[in-house]
């Protein structure tokens, strides 16, 4: 029996970044952890926070906020990183994300996303794979390996993880 496209249902990991809901499909969720320590890499590029250890190997921390100009992540008690496991370049990279507040699974249908329109975003529109719509909020679906593509990756690869 083959699925239709339409009936097929994406779910996504919600987070906030400043009063923005953002998501990122669950598929490339390692896990998400307390804030812990992390270790700064000097002339690693402004967004690259540094890296930290995850169950014994090294991996860099991004922060989302500064990637996108904003201010950077202050530490509160509802600050997260966001453990990813995304593919650049071809290769499994292992990348923290820091996020304001981690929310929840929320699934959506493509019937419920819409492309991002192409002026009057905040956000560059090629970090956006689409805004969906769930309990009448918005939600910013991110492409997370276009966020970090392969100029990114040479600066991840730069702070020696």
């Amino acid at each position: 029996m083959e699925e239709n496209q339409a009936d097929i249902v994406n779910q996504y990991l919600t987070f906030r970044l400043d009063d923005e809901f953002f998501a990122v499909n669950v598929n490339q969720v390692r896990e998400v952890l307390d804030w812990t320590s992390i270790t700064v890499v000097p002339r690693a590029a402004k967004f690259m926070r540094g890296v930290m250890n995850v169950r014994g190997s090294v991996v860099p921390v991004a922060d989302l906020r500064l990637k996108f100009g904003m201010t950077e992540t202050i530490k509160t008690i509802n600050t997260r990183i966001i453990v990813l496991e995304l593919t650049l370049d071809g290769e499994l990279t292992i990348l923290g994300t820091m996020a304001d507040a981690v929310h929840e699974v929320v699934e959506l249908e493509p019937k419920n996303i819409e492309k991002s329109p192409k002026v009057g975003s905040r956000w560059k529109t090629e970090f956006v794979s689409g805004i969906g719509k769930s309990n009448d909020k918005f939600i910013i679906i991110l492409d997370m390996e276009r966020i970090f593509s392969s100029s990114e990756t040479a600066l991840i690869e730069d702070t020696g993880a």
